[in-house]
């Protein structure tokens, strides 16, 4: 089965894709989006972490970017069921973007449709704290204190 293709308010020259199963995610396409993830959190951010954490295979793991005509990934996230934790409960995580496409909108479009994606369930974020402003446009709200991870500050976020 192929991505599904949704529409959104992506600047121009993108397409938002969707995929529900990690089978359905080819890998020239995650290999893009796992580079753009090691790119801006290992490299730019200085965080050396596990990125392949092997939840991107769990069951009811959501992959949702923006790619451009020649494929190239702009921004991407990922939904994660976390009904372990809370029953109902969904996070989105991994939120990036190109540098490229920076400032631009593509992440914002892209975050719109995760939230719209999750429908009615809560939804839980751990937003770098410098970002908190932009995820509160979203209609997330801070919950507990700020922590540090990775030698950066986040802070827990909810919808609902």
């Amino acid at each position: 089965m192929s991505p599904q293709t949704s529409p959104t308010a992506l600047p121009a020259g993108l397409t938002l894709r969707t995929v529900e199963r990690f089978d359905e995610l080819d890998a020239r396409t995650f290999h893009a989006i796992a580079k753009l993830r090691q790119e801006v959190f290992v490299l730019e951010q200085d965080c050396v972490y596990l990125d392949l954490d092997g939840r991107d295979l769990e069951p009811g793991t959501v992959q949702m970017w923006a790619e451009g005509a020649a494929g190239e990934i702009a921004t991407s996230v990922r939904i994660l069921d976390e009904h372990a934790t809370e029953p109902g409960l969904l996070s989105i995580g991994r939120v990036v973007t190109a540098p490229a496409w920076r400032g631009r909108g593509a992440a914002a479009a892209l975050m719109r449709h995760a939230i719209a994606r999750c429908g009615d369930a809560s939804i839980l974020i751990h937003a770098q704290a410098h970002l908190t402003g932009w995820y509160a446009r979203f209609g997330f709200q801070s919950v507990g204190d700020e922590y540090l991870e990775d030698d950066i500050p986040h802070q827990e976020m909810r919808i609902r």
